[in-house]
Formats: structure tokens, sequence, C-alpha cells
């Protein structure tokens, strides 16, 4: 799939378009790529670039197509000699060169201009509001991600010690989430942690958020939290060469793979977890359908946490695969599981693990509505459809980019999921995706109703 338009002749080549204007024929060159027009020569459906600093102007973005006569109005305030605009992008062409250029009085900002700068200023006090939740949240995974590698280091030295640990950031995670209610989930920066503590500490997180989502009280939020982090386990007990390989075991190799539930169940009773507990470390590979392991139990014979975890385990491992390249973007690995696996899932709670992360998820690559490229860091449960994306924007510095809540934008919405592979390059080092899509929950404030 391109993702920028190409045109059929080399860059340069214009159309010679003769001009009707009310004094007569107007012989004038027009580009057919990107070029500069004057503001007289603005019309609706021209796809422009502004080149100016996002606060030099009042829209939300630097580059788009113009809507209206208001927007017109605007744009020709704001002192621009020319403008640059893409034809490729533009249902129409610039009007025609004036025969007697228009003389514009200088005038103060028009009530629409000042309407819309006030917007921008909203719009960067909220877009200020969501970096500074995302810092709060990146901070939180940081805390959370040093007590996940101590865990995992001291989990056969320190035994006790190791699971002290983890009930207390599991207490910790749950007590954040019944007293503050609602949670989102934030994509997580990949330089925040290392990739060997990610998997427990996801899938932790995501156990929470679907648990919170099904009303479970916090006892079984609790029991849940510590089979979650807990659940690999007995990994430890595999050899490396088998745990590392890229390429799909031998049937000998999957057999010793499969131990790690048993053999994680024994290391967890001497820790003396819960039977709630040891039932996810030793069902976290058993499917609805009777095709998992180590029992091939079917239904009801699967623990309900067992099933929870079975859920969002098999997610994590789609995202996150020890071979990077075969790895689903979120979007796609929720289909698959919900077109292809659906059976082999509780089906309740299938669902509202899709509700829960959206149509979208946190780390989905997306393109919008007006053509523009971003990358989904925040979920919306209550509007699965409107997340919080971060904007490539060639016009802005990466640093500076914008974060934009598609909730107080009617107008734009998102048109599809696209994989790593179809951004170009200079889309891909602003928007970092991440090799490996990472979580963690922002527990939001509980509101009264009025």
């Amino acid at each position: 799939m391109a993702l920028h338009i190409i045109n059929n002749r080399p860059p340069g080549v214009f159309d010679r378009i003769i001009f009707q204007s009310q004094t007569g024929l107007i012989d004038t060159v027009m580009p057919t790529g990107s070029d500069y027009i004057t503001p007289e020569q603005l019309c609706v459906g021209l796809y422009v670039h502004l080149d100016l600093g996002w606060m030099d102007h009042p829209f939300v973005f630097s580059s788009f197509k113009i809507k209206n006569q208001d927007q017109i109005a605007i744009i020709r305030k704001l002192g621009l000699a020319k403008i640059r605009f893409e034809q490729g992008k533009s249902d129409c062409r610039p009007l025609a060169v004036p025969a007697v250029p228009e003389v514009v009085a200088e005038t103060p900002p028009d009530a629409a201009s000042v309407a819309a700068m006030e917007a921008k200023k909203a719009r960067v006090a909220q877009l200020k509001h969501i970096k500074n939740e995302i810092s709060r949240v990146e901070y939180e995974f940081v805390r959370a991600a040093d007590m996940v590698r101590n865990i995992t280091r001291n989990i056969h030295a320190r035994p006790q010690e190791a699971f002290a640990q983890t009930d207390i950031l599991v207490g910790k995670m749950v007590q954040s989430i019944l007293d503050e209610g609602d949670v989102l989930i934030h994509a997580m920066n990949d330089k925040l942690g290392d990739d060997m503590y990610f998997h427990s500490l996801n899938v932790t997180v995501l156990s929470l958020m679907l648990a919170n989502a099904l009303h479970l009280d916090g006892a079984e939020m609790h029991e849940l939290g510590m089979g979650a982090m807990l659940h690999d386990i007995g990994k430890s007990e595999v050899p490396h060469r088998i745990l590392a390989k890229s390429e799909p075991l031998t049937r000998p190799e999957q057999a010793v793979l499969e131990q790690h539930c048993e053999f994680g169940v024994a290391f967890a009773k001497k820790v003396g977890l819960s039977d709630s507990a040891l039932a996810i470390i030793l069902q976290h590979h058993e499917y609805m359908d009777g095709s998992g392991y180590p029992h091939k139990l079917q239904g009801d014979q699967i623990a309900p946490l067992a099933r929870l975890l079975v859920i969002v385990n098999t997610y994590d491992n789609l995202c996150n695969p020890a071979n990077p390249a075969l790895g689903l973007t979120p979007a796609e690995a929720l289909s698959r599981m919900f077109a292809l696996r659906r059976a082999q899932f509780d089906d309740t709670m299938l669902r509202a693990f899709i509700h829960c992360l959206g149509v979208y998820p946190p780390g989905s690559i997306v393109q919008l509505s007006n053509g523009m490229f971003g990358l989904v860091l925040t979920g919306n449960a209550a509007n699965p459809l409107k997340p919080d994306v971060l904007i490539y924007d060639a016009d802005i510095p990466k640093d500076e980019a914008i974060v934009i809540s598609l909730v107080t934008e009617p107008d734009l919405k998102i048109s599809k999921s696209l994989r790593a592979s179809e951004l170009s390059r200079e889309m891909f080092e602003y928007l970092s995706p991440r090799a490996r899509v990472t979580y963690y929950f922002d527990p939001q404030k509980k509101t009264n109703a009025a």
C-alpha cells in the first residue's frame, strides 16, 4: 500500500491552464504536485501547508484540506505572502491569479479568528495535560518494571523475598484500580524497560484491567495478579536454547516447554501461593476447546481466573513473539483471536477484553480520516473508536509532536490500522512504533454524578 501520493510526471512538470476571470482570460501555469499560491487563490478543497510555527496559527494541524470560507478568511489574515499547497491531495485547483491584485486592508482579528485561536489555546492546554499524564504513567511503569526485575532475579536465590515483593506490587496495582475507578491503558516507550521483564508485567496489567471490567472483587483481583505475575516462573527450568529459539520448536522441544506449567506450580507451592494462583500457573495454556496443555482441559474444567489469563497471555504472545518479525499489530492480534480462534477462549471474557482495549489498541499505527498518520497511545473504553493518538506532522519537531484526543475532534476518525513496515522511513523514525507492545495502566479518578 502506497503511503505517498506519487505523480506520474517528474517533479516540476506543470499544466498550463486557461482561467476565465471577470477581466478576461488569464494564462497561468499550475503545479501538479506541491507548489505555492497567493492567498487570493485559496478555495475550498485545496490541501494547504502553513509554513508557520504550530502556535503561530489557530488550526489543529499545519497541513489540512480547506473545508469552508471561514478557514480561508483566517488563513488570509496570517500575513503569508504565499501559501504552499499540494495538488495531489486537493479536490480542486487554486483560483486564477486576479488580473488586478487585491489590496487587503489591515484589519483587526475578526470573531472567527479569535475563536479559532482560543480553541487552539485550549488544545495546547489539553496537549500539556495528556503529556503530563503520559509522563506520570511512564514513571509508575519504570518503578513497576524495576520491581519485576528484582523479583525475577531473586525468585530462586531468595524466593520468600521475591514472593513478598510480588505481593506488594500486585497489592499496589489492585488498590490503585479499586480506589480510582476506570482504567486506561497506555502503550509504553521501548526505552523505559528491559524486554525480558515485559511479558509478566504486560500480562498482569492487562489481566487486572480485564478483571476490573468484569467487576471482580479485590480479593479475586489480587489472586489473579499474583498468578499473572508468576505464571511463567516455571520457564526458569526450561533450557534457554528452547526459550530463545525463533524457529518452530521440534516435537521433543515443545514437550519440554509444556512442562513449564507444572514446574511453575511445584515452585509456587514452596512459596505459599494460594490454590487460585496455582491454578492460573498450571492452566494458563489450557483452551476452552481442549486444544491446550498440559492436560487438555475443556470449558468449565479450566478455573475462571485461568480462563481470563489465557486470553491475555495469548494476546501478548501474538504481539510479542520470540521472533519480533512475526509479531502482529495489536489490532491484528485481537482480530485473529476473535475471528479464527474464538472457540479457544471464554466468549464473554474475550468480548470484554476487546472492548477494554478498543478497536485500535494502544500501540496501533493508524491513518486518520484527514490522511495523517499516528500512533495510538491510550485507549478509550467509553468510546473505543476515539483513542489518544500521537500525530506524525513533518512540520512539527518530533519532541513537540501533537497528541490528539479524538474524543474532542468530531471531524476526525481513524480510517484504518497499519503495520510498521507500511510507514515511510521518516514516519517510522518520527512515531517510533514499539518493537514490543508494552502496556501500563492509568487509573482514572471516580467522579460523582451531579
